[in-house]
């Protein structure tokens, strides 16, 4: 009879029994890790985001690269500031305002990105436009001087 009392007694495990935590820990860290996940947005960029971004540009700008191939190099220091300012004038051009929820800010994050290749182009163009007339000037005024210097050779 004993046997049977036994099967009596014993708890029966149901599937809601398992579902519970069993350590207060583990439904702590689960709420945790729900609100890291719906708050997930990459708009804006964290200061340390912007930094690196401005770094990349001070490296592009100042290293060799298809870009430089083209439009030339631009010395580390003038890089350094051209590139926190390409970087504050792309930021403050996109929409300042929240991302709204259930969105990502990855349309943000794109104009964003965007605005920074158009005006390091930009910069780089003008730059290199700016070169090209200081050198036209500079060719004008060295073949002035030889015409000078011809024409007295001639005359003499």
């Amino acid at each position: 009879m004993t046997d049977q009392t036994k099967e009596e007694t014993t708890a029966v495990v149901t599937g809601e029994d398992l579902q519970q935590p069993a350590d207060p820990n583990v439904e702590e860290t689960t709420k945790k890790l729900e609100k890291l996940t719906t708050s997930f947005s990459i708009w804006p960029p964290s200061q340390r985001t912007r930094d690196a971004v401005i770094k990349r540009l001070i490296d592009t700008l100042s290293a060799k690269s298809v870009l430089s191939d083209r439009y030339g190099i631009i010395p580390s220091d003038e890089a350094a500031g051209i590139a926190r300012l390409i970087e504050e004038e792309a930021f403050n051009a996109v929409p300042g305002s929240p991302v709204p929820d259930g969105d990502d800010g990855i349309e943000i994050l794109q104009s964003y990105s965007k605005e920074i290749s158009k005006r390091m182009l930009d910069f780089v163009k003008s730059r290199s436009v700016e070169s090209v007339k200081e050198n036209a000037t500079a060719d004008v005024i060295s073949d002035a001087g030889v015409k000078d210097d011809e024409s007295s050779v001639v005359e003499a």
